[in-house]
């Protein structure tokens, strides 16, 4: 197995969107796509590592140590921090409020100020850091910029490779016990949409994602809108739901679904998170134990993925998700990992393998489900901070049938 370091040096893929467009207070940053996993072991190893630090809440509260990061398929976006302005490439990052830099760009700023404040976060199997929180401009273009941010300085990044840092755009809670100052336990670290909300940059905190899935011979990209959605990147309505109340899902971007195989219901009425950085659709154990054998997978010995035959593949029924009152749907190519990518996971070209993955906890833990990026890259998806509360919508390609 690669270690963390090497995984993170080696780029698969890096193809950047459209510029910068600002339009009637809203932002829209392309996105860089970076596949930077070199096999599905490193992929759920991170996977499995965001889920355990979802479990961390549950079991002991907030903790400092306890953050979420996914290095394996991310998407980075470019900012200017300080002055003069330096360019740094930062993960997008849903489930950390938390902007920092620091690990390939050094931060160089005359106009920083060094709050005295110490963060200190691990994100478990995928590296940590330790700095100090300093407050500077931050800017998307020469016109627009907002003051005051702040921005962790990493002093001590240890296995993190391949990009300057972290955009955090996750809620503000979920830096809870970020700050090691004893005097500051208590207090949080705001996301980068808290302050252009307030500064009156765009017109809402709220963030619209946009990812495509992989299309073999086209452009993949991404589209991150600060202040409201673009219209482009969906149809029809976004339909939204609350933030969950139920711990620890409620720490994050956490709502409530049920979800049906065909007939055969799979997940109650629970409560679990989306997150654009895990990779796969994770569902709790027993929920997964009805869908393999309502599927006819197989666990493959080499990935732990279930593998299903091409007569399988032709009568896999409908994933239905249901939340609020809309109801998505996986069809069965989205319920399959891309086969132009299945020598990542150790597969043949034309081996056909499930998304779904268990998760190690029951149906009941409040964290029974995780809509990871291949939900995401089906359905637009909006995290509302103002009224706490996360939406969908249909894009073009939540219905392809040729894209897996």
């Amino acid at each position: 197995m690669l270690s963390v370091l090497s995984l993170l040096a080696l780029l698969v893929s890096s193809i950047t969107g459209s510029p910068v467009e600002v339009r009637n207070s809203l932002v829209t940053l392309p996105m860089t796509r970076r596949l930077t996993f070199s096999n599905v072991t490193d992929i759920l190893r991170h996977d499995e590592a965001r889920m355990a630090a979802f479990r961390e809440y549950s079991t002991h509260g907030p903790r400092a140590n306890v953050r979420l990061l996914n290095f394996g398929m991310g998407y980075t976006v470019d900012v200017n921090i300080g002055s003069p302005p330096a360019t740094y490439r930062l993960v997008v990052e849903s489930s950390s409020s938390i902007t920092w830099v620091g690990t390939d760009s050094m931060y160089v700023s005359l106009t920083g100020v060094d709050t005295g404040k110490l963060v200190a976060v691990d994100y478990r199997y995928g590296g940590s850091f330790q700095g100090t929180i300093f407050e500077d401009s931050l800017a998307f273009t020469d016109e627009l910029s907002i003051m005051g941010m702040p921005i962790a300085v990493a002093s001590a990044p240890r296995d993190i490779v391949g990009f300057d840092g972290v955009l955090g755009i996750g809620p503000t809670v979920s830096s809870l016990g970020a700050l090691r100052n004893p005097d500051l336990r208590g207090d949080t670290i705001p996301p980068i949409t808290d302050y252009l909300f307030r500064q009156r940059a765009i017109r809402q905190p709220v963030v619209g994602i946009f990812f495509r899935p992989v299309v073999r011979g086209a452009v993949n990209y991404g589209q991150l809108t600060f202040g409201g959605t673009n219209r482009n990147m969906y149809y029809g309505e976004i339909k939204y739901t609350s933030v969950t109340a139920t711990p620890p899902s409620s720490q994050y971007w956490g709502i409530n679904q049920s979800i049906t195989y065909g007939n055969v219901e799979l997940l109650p009425y629970s409560a679990g998170v989306v997150d654009c950085g895990c990779t796969f659709l994770y569902i709790a154990s027993d929920a997964y134990e009805s869908y393999r054998i309502a599927t006819g997978g197989i666990v493959n010995a080499a990935n732990g993925l279930l593998q299903v035959t091409t007569g399988d593949y032709n009568t896999l029924r409908a994933l239905r998700f249901y939340i609020g009152e809309e109801t998505y749907i996986f069809g069965r190519n989205a319920q399959i990992w891309p086969r132009s990518l299945n020598h990542v996971v150790y597969g043949n070209r034309d081996d056909i393998f499930l998304v779904v993955r268990r998760m190690d906890t029951p149906i009941g833990e409040g964290y029974d489900f995780i809509n990871g990026y291949v939900f995401l890259e089906r359905f637009y998806t909006v995290f509302d901070a103002g009224t706490s509360r996360v939406g969908f919508a249909r894009t073009r390609f939540s219905d392809a049938t040729n894209i897996n």
